[in-house]
């Protein structure tokens, strides 16, 4: 659950902004150290998500998402999220992005996926893209 910030009071993925002189892959290593004090070791890139939003371009974005299945430490909470886990069949779609429902079963299930969403006022998705890759 995210506590602050851009996307707060839903459920989301731990991530941030890429550091000068810091891969895509370093910063999500340590988003996820910093968010939900784990260590990943064996980032796989799963999907390249677009969002566009026309009411406020400032907030327009690329995400790379990163799944992993084996890490060190114990996930705890941060000052910037509440982590808590779900199964894929009781994923809260209602209390996520509006745009997760269209392409995070497809990653749960193993595919890879490039996708894009755009956003009107109030965060309901107006177009939506989402295409299955062999990879990026």
């Amino acid at each position: 659950m995210k506590k602050r910030g851009f996307g707060i009071n839903r459920w989301n993925g731990v991530g941030g902004k890429v550091e000068s002189a810091e891969t895509i892959e370093d910063a999500a290593k340590r988003e996820t150290k910093e968010e939900i004090n784990i260590s990943p070791k064996d980032l796989q890139k799963v999907a390249e998500l677009s969002f566009y939003f026309p009411h406020n371009n400032t907030w327009n974005q690329l995400v790379h998402v990163y799944f992993s299945e084996s890490w060190v430490g114990e996930i705890s909470e941060s000052e910037e999220m509440r982590p808590k886990w779900f199964s894929a069949q009781e994923i809260p779609f209602t209390e996520m992005w509006s745009d997760d429902e269209f392409w995070l079963p497809q990653v749960v299930t193993g595919k890879k996926v490039k996708a894009s969403f755009t956003f009107g006022e109030k965060d309901a998705v107006q177009d939506t893209q989402v295409h299955i890759v062999e990879n990026f």
